[in-house]
């Protein structure tokens, strides 16, 4: 949390600043919030646009509303005309607030808030914006082999397009990476709210995973030996980190590493899975999914998390329960006009 907070650490400040407020009930902190200007943002989509996020509060309208009133005339000193969120800091970091699934198991870097944040938000005259979700597959107890269709479309993206899917290669890591980024921004640069990474914040995100990314859960399609697509999955490490109290990351990265290897995670999250919009409906998403499965399946992951999707996206929210994955949480983006 200190290197995401930090201004000079954490390559979004390149492109964006934040202001970060507390609310406090004598000496007891109640709640927090930051307010965020993101100008790659607001270049991208044209708008006068502005974000919070990190917002935490006791059960308490009264609290929710100073925090938003802070973290608006924060914005509106600066000339924006919205606010929206909760985002932090962008829609490519944690965004978005839980309204449904409250009882499903909380996945490592989505977010998992109590059941009384939305009455908060609603209270304190934020409409909803966006509403996004969440689907799952598998099964907890057992593997479950993907449905045929997948296999039926991992033929056809092999057999009458030419493509093949691998694994990352760790020995050429730099080199992973760099074909990533020319990938990421063309295959979500039309997405809603979507704004472009810069190499510095691609190549953060990697240095972060690499200590605990599973090369077989990053598969790389392509075409002629031109990437085409790619997918990042993770082990959901929160079954270890809620056993950590230690509150130091070597320990719990070490202990991350260990219960992988043990088989003591039995989860896996979807964190990505992009495809050229040249090759999409062509089962490229497909044969990505089903690297995903099998390899996640064959390190003892038997169930997975995938999203989040626009709840307004029927081609990509069809395409999953396709490939065998059912909703179940939701989530959305408020804003409120300044």
């Amino acid at each position: 949390m200190a290197t995401l907070l930090s201004r000079t650490d954490n390559p979004f400040f390149d492109h964006g600043e934040a202001e970060y407020f507390v609310a406090r009930l004598g000496a007891t902190v109640v709640g927090r919030i930051a307010a965020v200007a993101n100008r790659l943002h607001n270049e991208t989509h044209g708008d006068r646009v502005g974000f919070y996020g990190f917002f935490e509060s006791v059960d308490d309208p009264a609290v929710a509303a100073a925090l938003f009133d802070a973290a608006a005339e924060w914005l509106r000193s600066r000339g924006f005309s919205t606010m929206r969120g909760p985002a932090s800091f962008s829609v490519n970091d944690e965004c978005g607030l839980l309204v449904e699934g409250f009882d499903t198991p909380n996945t490592i870097m989505m977010p998992h808030n109590p059941r009384y944040y939305p009455a908060l938000h609603d209270g304190a005259g934020l409409a909803v914006a966006k509403t996004m979700v969440a689907f799952q597959g598998g099964d907890p107890e057992r593997f479950v082999s993907p449905p045929p269709r997948i296999e039926r479309a991992v033929a056809l993206a092999k057999e009458r397009y030419g493509v093949v899917v691998r694994s990352l290669d760790l020995g050429d890591f730099r080199g992973e990476v760099d074909r990533i980024k020319r990938l990421y921004n063309r295959c979500w640069e039309h997405n809603w709210g979507a704004i472009p990474m810069t190499d510095r914040e691609i190549d953060h995100m990697a240095a972060q995973f690499r200590p605990v990314v599973d090369p077989t859960l990053v598969p790389i399609a392509e075409k002629d030996g031109e990437p085409v697509g790619f997918g990042l999955a993770l082990p959901d490490f929160n079954q270890v980190l809620r056993r950590n109290r230690s509150g130091r990351l070597l320990p719990a990265a070490l202990q991350l590493l260990w219960a992988a290897k043990r088989r003591k995670i039995y989860r896996a999250r979807i964190l990505l899975l992009g495809v050229l919009p040249e090759y999409r409906g062509k089962g490229v998403d497909a044969a990505i999914y089903h690297s995903i499965w099998i390899n996640a399946g064959a390190h003892g992951m038997t169930w997975g998390e995938g999203g989040w999707v626009l709840e307004d996206n029927p081609a990509m929210k069809a395409g999953l329960v396709k490939l065998g994955m059912t909703p179940y949480k939701f989530y959305r983006m408020y804003e409120r006009a300044l």
